[in-house]
């Protein structure tokens, strides 16, 4: 989740990655219309997931309400990333919807697991509501029989593990409500772990009570997600957890240099090694560091101005100013080679078996890479493997497969 947005200028040239995988049973003899045609397929024939969708907290500030006004939000709008209808035409089949819970929340004793509850209380709604195109999903088996029955699954990831506050019994709370992944902090540190974002390093890492909360998770059976968390963190998770991790929606920083939020080369190595996957991220300014550097250079040169006329960002007339910002540095972003490049550096560090869909969908404002805007697009992705090598056995892996493993081996962890 992005608190302020400015537009990014969007990649200026990038050089196609030729570190995928050869080619072997890909349909090698197709036109470019044959191919697209195969990709579409494709998105139909297989299962996707994705690991991060922060469509909850899009309806929670637009005032969603479960009323005949309201409930046809997630089937069709032109407003946000996701909706039902979208979805099918891109194929995915089982976007993780995002518990996201903002940092401040947690400086108020029972502000975060308050909005845990509303959101989850949400998503249940919606699929309360429509039957017939939602279910709510918390295991793997669940999720091929919805895939089977053509309904798409609403699986729960809590991106901020802060609503567990200081109380251990949370986590199986939690579960037993629904979430099946827990991002465990998000900007700032918490009770449990430093974050990626904050520079004070509250505790080197993991808290004493956050390796009960990592052990905990293993024990009940919620996959324990990494996106957000400082390297210690990362680190120390890793030499801890018995079972494998994900990062539900991180990139790499290879492409983003000095960006803590992305993983780094050994990270990814060390997380394939643990049998874990990290879901790619479609925010442009995760995808290249030249839009990275030039978006923290706008947010300076429009808060000096808001300085110069003694006004902070959401005072009245900001909206004005910004816009006028915007047309003065007009937005431009990433594309869908670069998301490619993403993939291949992971395949190339960790293998085919450890990487998938975190795109942030509703999570990362005005910043998704061109030909990736939507849920919707995901065949256009699926093409762009396809013309790289990637085989029909690795796009199924990438869709869901990768996940699915994980997912699995936690549930399996959770019943011996």
């Amino acid at each position: 989740m992005k608190t302020i947005h400015l537009p990014l200028l969007a990649l200026l040239g990038c050089l196609l990655c030729t570190c995928g995988p050869a080619q072997s049973d890909a349909p090698e003899a197709m036109t470019d219309d044959e191919l697209r045609a195969h990709a579409n397929t494709l998105a139909k024939q297989y299962l996707i997931t994705d690991g991060h969708v922060d469509l909850p907290y899009r309806l929670k500030v637009k005032n969603f309400k479960l009323d005949k006004e309201y409930l046809g939000i997630p089937i069709e709008t032109d407003a946000g990333d996701f909706d039902y209808v979208r979805a099918v035409e891109g194929g995915l089949d089982a976007p993780f919807m995002s518990i996201y819970i903002p940092s401040g929340l947690q400086k108020e004793p029972g502000e975060s697991p308050a909005l845990a509850d509303s959101l989850i209380t949400m998503v249940k709604g919606i699929a309360d509501a429509h039957p017939d195109k939602f279910r709510i999903t918390t295991s793997t088996e669940q999720l091929l029989q919805n895939f089977e029955d053509g309904v798409m699954s609403l699986p729960m990831g809590m991106e901020n593990g802060s609503p567990i506050e200081d109380k251990i019994e949370r986590v199986q709370e939690y579960y037993d409500k629904g979430i099946r992944y827990i991002t465990l902090t998000h900007a700032k540190d918490n009770l449990i772990c430093d974050s990626s974002y904050d520079t004070t390093a509250t505790h080197g890492g993991l808290s004493n009570f956050g390796r009960d909360v990592v052990m905990e998770m293993n024990r009940v059976g919620i996959m324990v997600d990494i996106s957000h968390v400082s390297d210690s963190t990362f680190w120390q998770v890793v030499e801890m957890t018995d079972v494998p991790m994900i990062a539900s929606h991180s990139s790499v920083r290879h492409f983003t240099p000095g960006f803590e939020r992305n993983m780094n080369d050994e990270m990814i190595t060390r997380l394939g090694e643990e049998g874990g996957v990290i879901q790619i991220n479609f925010g442009s300014t995760f995808l290249d560091g030249a839009l990275r550097s030039r978006q923290d250079s706008l947010r300076g040169i429009f808060m000096e101005r808001l300085a110069a006329k003694d006004m902070k960002y959401g005072d009245e007339g900001t909206d004005e100013m910004q816009e006028a910002f915007e047309k003065e540095f007009p937005a431009l972003y990433s594309d869908l080679e670069m998301v490619a490049d993403h993939i291949d550096r992971v395949v190339e560090l960790a293998g085919i078996d450890h990487v998938g869909f975190g795109s942030d969908f509703d999570g990362v404002g005005d910043s998704l890479p061109t030909g990736l805007k939507d849920v919707s697009d995901f065949p256009n992705l699926i093409y762009t493997l396809l013309k790289r090598g990637y085989t029909d056995e690795d796009i199924e892996k990438i869709c869901s497969g990768n996940v699915l493993r994980v997912w699995r081996a936690v549930e399996a962890a959770a019943k011996a």
